[in-house]
């Protein structure tokens, strides 16, 4: 653990403790209000929530259809993007198991990327696979498959997964990995899409669009122009895969990749930074609020 980044930021400090069982004794209800007040500064308004990051706690602790779970299982949700959208748009998977010492490494690619099926973070990537450090690799992947994602911000839909080791194919170049286009959608219809690239080097920036591929000023801080992504050709394509996918729900983040014009699924999110999104301004988190009807009946 980094020491001095949770000094620096106290807010890091309950979820991490959570994540090692340390509020398992509370509530989902209690302990998401702690975690919203140490975020913002005041408790959230369960009772008649109105902000973007109000509404994800309400959906938490009310919309908790089962088949959410299947959705954000990296390893099943591949069944269910297949029958929607087809098979095409799943990056290839080389390998799936319960155990990091059963992967046969002289098998794979020289490059590929290896990941938990049932959290965040876990990702491993291999870009060249003469210097690839497995013992590093199989401490960060056993360390995963150890912890329930569930604990730190009480996403239930992360709770009963059974973690699993999944390693697909590198979609990458040599340098970056690919952008990821998130793509915000409410009661079927997109707001918008948000950009995330520069990750390699760890500072990841965030650029807004709406559908038309106007910047929206969405964000406390928002990047400079230097870097900015243009409209993939294919965009049209991306959003009719969009809509497919996310018809069913009040509100959903649909991840997907663009890569050489091949259009790859990424994930399905129902609650986007766990609900605790302090980059946003207030006034997209008022709209964005606005756009999720409750209650989840009307869903």
């Amino acid at each position: 653990m980094n020491i001095k980044r949770y000094i620096r930021n106290p807010a890091l400090v309950v979820p991490a403790l959570g994540r090692r069982g340390w509020f398992n004794w509370m509530s989902d209800e209690a302990y998401l209000k702690l975690v919203y007040k140490i975020y913002f500064g005041v408790y959230p308004d369960l009772e008649n929530p109105k902000l973007y990051n109000e509404k994800l706690q309400w959906l938490k602790l009310h919309d908790r259809k089962p088949e959410y779970t299947q959705l954000v299982d990296k390893y099943l949700v591949r069944e269910y993007v297949a029958e929607i959208i087809g098979e095409e748009h799943l990056i290839p998977l080389l390998w799936s198991g319960e155990s990091f010492d059963e992967i046969d490494f002289e098998v794979l690619p020289q490059r590929f990327v290896i990941k938990c099926s049932h959290d965040s973070g876990s990702v491993v990537v291999c870009k060249d696979k003469t210097t690839f450090d497995v013992k590093k690799a199989r401490k960060k992947i056993n360390k995963h498959l150890k912890t329930n994602l569930y604990w730190a911000f009480r996403e239930w839909v992360y709770e009963g997964i059974q973690p699993k080791i999944i390693i697909e194919e590198y979609i990458g170049d040599e340098s970056e990995l690919p952008d990821d286009y998130k793509f915000m959608v409410f009661d079927g219809e997109i707001d918008s899409v948000f950009v995330c690239r520069d990750r390699v080097q760890g500072h990841a920036k965030y650029f807004y669009y709406d559908l038309n591929w106007n910047r929206l000023d969405y964000q406390s801080v928002e990047p400079d122009v230097e870097n900015e992504p243009s409209k993939p050709e294919n965009f049209e394509k991306m959003v009719e895969i969009v809509r497919q996918l996310s018809k069913d729900f009040c509100h959903i983040r649909v991840d997907l990749y663009n890569v050489s014009g091949k259009i790859y699924f990424g994930e399905l999110t129902f609650y986007n930074d766990a609900g605790f999104d302090v980059d946003i301004n207030e006034q997209t988190n008022a709209l964005w609020g606005s756009k999720i009807k409750l209650p989840v009946n009307k869903c």
